[in-house]
């Protein structure tokens, strides 16, 4: 396909499927179907969540202990280590890498961070 009988929109659409076709985005995508189909996963994610959410509230008010830090770790220390979550995050770690040197090869021309940069005007 060539640029003149192509509009960029086609163009990023056909890098959005040849992206789906990768094999770091097919591993991602079982993943992420595994992890949401897995009810002890999604128990623990629950669970990690609520004592996430308390211990934000805590701190909030200025009533947050090392304890209940200490609790929320741990519990995401569990969630990780579940095989289905861990394949999820090395996949997810994998997709992010192959995803940033795809971002570098289209920003490298335009000599910007397409994927950083190029969306807004101002930084503070």
């Amino acid at each position: 396909m060539s640029v003149e009988s192509a509009s960029i929109e086609d163009l990023g659409r056909e890098l959005g499927e040849r992206i789906a076709e990768l094999p770091e985005y097919e591993r991602f995508d079982e993943a992420r179907t595994a992890v949401e189909n897995d009810e002890a996963v999604q128990e623990k994610i629950d669970e990690f969540e609520r004592l996430r959410q308390e211990f934000t509230a805590a701190r909030q008010t200025d009533q947050a202990t090392k304890t209940g830090l200490q609790k929320v770790q741990r519990a995401q220390q569990e969630l990780h280590s579940m095989p289905a979550m861990a394949e999820y995050l090395a996949a997810q770690s994998a997709l992010s890498d192959r995803l940033e040197r795809i971002n570098e090869a289209i920003s490298e021309p335009l000599a910007v961070d397409f994927g950083g940069e190029a969306g807004g005007c101002c930084h503070d």
